[in-house]
C-alpha cells in the first residue's frame, strides 16, 4: 500500500462527497440546469479518478509508470474537474472563468495518460493468470 497515494485518493473522496453535495443542495436554485449538470459531469469524473488513485495506492510499485500514474490523475482531477466547477458557477460568482475553457481538455487528457499508465503496469507486472 503506497501512504501518499492512499491519503491523497482520501482527501479527493471527501472532497467529492462535500462538493456533490453542495451542487444537489446549495447550488440547485442558483444556476441553470445545463450548469448544474456540467457540475455532476464534474463530480462523477472526480470520483471516478479518486477511485483509480485508490486502486492505484494498493497496486503502486516504485516505478516511473506508477509514479506518473498518480500525478496525472491527481492534476487531472484538478484541471478536469476544477475548471468546471468553476465554470459552473460563474453566473453566481461574477467571474469570467472563460480562459479555464482550455483546460479541461487538458485534464482529460491527463486522465487518458494515468489509464495508459496503469496499463503499462499491469503488462509490466509479469504475472498475466486469469
Amino acid at each position: 500500500m503506497n501512504r501518499k497515494i492512499l491519503i491523497t485518493a482520501s482527501v479527493f473522496g471527501a472532497i467529492a462527497v462535500i462538493l456533490g453535495a453542495f451542487g444537489a443542495h446549495g447550488l440547485k436554485a442558483h444556476i441553470t440546469s445545463q450548469d448544474l449538470e456540467n457540475w455532476r459531469t464534474a463530480v462523477s469524473y472526480h470520483f471516478y479518478h479518486t477511485l483509480a488513485l485508490l486502486f492505484l495506492s494498493l497496486t503502486a510499485t516504485r516505478s516511473k509508470v506508477s509514479t506518473i500514474a498518480y500525478w496525472s490523475f491527481t492534476i487531472g482531477i484538478i484541471l478536469f474537474s476544477g475548471s468546471i466547477y468553476l465554470l459552473s458557477t460563474r453566473s453566481i460568482t461574477g467571474l469570467n472563468w472563460a480562459f479555464l475553457g482550455p483546460v479541461t481538455p487538458l485534464g482529460g487528457l491527463l486522465f487518458i495518460v494515468g489509464w495508459v499508465s496503469l496499463l503499462v503496469t499491469g503488462l509490466k507486472k509479469g504475472d498475466a493468470r486469469v
